[in-house]
């Protein structure tokens, strides 16, 4: 290949820059006399898992409930650039359905409440529930509740989704599955913020935010925060941040 067509390859193109999805600026939260957050930013962007890591009470559920709009900060904005059926979808920690309820019937509900015109079987296969769709909620293992959190959460494919914890207590076959539904949500175009206890789960996120003491400790992509911390590898760079001490954090949740 001459000189002149490798330099009109397209391959050589800059790829264009990725859309941000949701923007956090300032954000600031306290509780009584406690100070949970305290002037946290960052943007989260469309086509990328972002994970928030950090110790007990350092804040993490706080903050992914201000950015899915469930909890008002006392400082600082959330915006998300989003339209559609739905901009955030949000998975809790636990999430809680009616136990009487099947799993198809869950859905439905839920799609209703949304007046999605999305089939319920849609997002039963994309998570693997199908198979259980008439099974009753109270019938189901702690990890199949979060899958059917997780299918809840994509209704109406919202351009931002939210997840507190969504692999928490699992086995390590169900982790494995459900951040590869995340992958997968990403690759969809989704921007994909979520709160994980999980070091080797985060690691294969495309960028992490490391919250200690209210702020953001460190942030960019895993090997960035390897580099940045001189450590060996992600849970090594991860203690080098927020310190080898145990203790409670200032926070009064996760």
């Amino acid at each position: 290949m001459s000189e002149q067509a490798a330099e009109q390859s397209p391959d050589e193109e800059e790829a264009p820059a990725a859309e941000v999805v949701a923007t956090v600026d300032g954000i600031a939260r306290s509780f009584g006399d406690v100070t949970v957050l305290d002037g946290v930013s960052f943007d989260v962007t469309g086509g990328t898992v972002t994970a928030v890591v950090g110790p007990n009470g350092s804040g993490k559920t706080t903050l992914l409930r201000i950015v899915a709009g469930l909890l008002a900060a006392d400082d600082g904005s959330v915006t998300v650039e989003a339209g559609g059926t739905r901009r955030v979808g949000y998975l809790p920690q636990s999430p809680a359905f009616r136990p009487s309820f099947s799993v198809a019937e869950t859905v439905a509900y839920y799609s209703d409440l949304l007046e999605s015109i999305r089939r319920v079987d849609e997002p039963l296969e994309r998570v693997g529930l199908a198979s259980v769709r008439d099974r009753r909620v109270d019938a189901l293992s702690g990890g199949m509740r979060r899958l059917l959190g997780l299918a809840v959460a994509t209704l109406g494919d919202p351009a931002l989704v939210v997840l507190d914890e969504p692999t928490g207590d699992l086995d390590p076959r169900m982790t494995e599955h459900i951040f590869g539904l995340i992958d997968d949500l990403a690759d969809e175009g989704a921007a994909v913020l979520l709160a994980s206890h999980n070091l080797t789960g985060a690691a294969g996120a495309d960028r992490v935010l490391v919250l200690d003491e209210g702020g953001l400790v460190g942030q960019g992509s895993p090997d960035e925060l390897v580099a940045t911390a001189g450590a060996e590898d992600f849970p090594a760079a991860f203690r080098a941040l927020v310190g080898e001490a145990f203790g409670p954090r200032a926070g009064v949740s996760e």
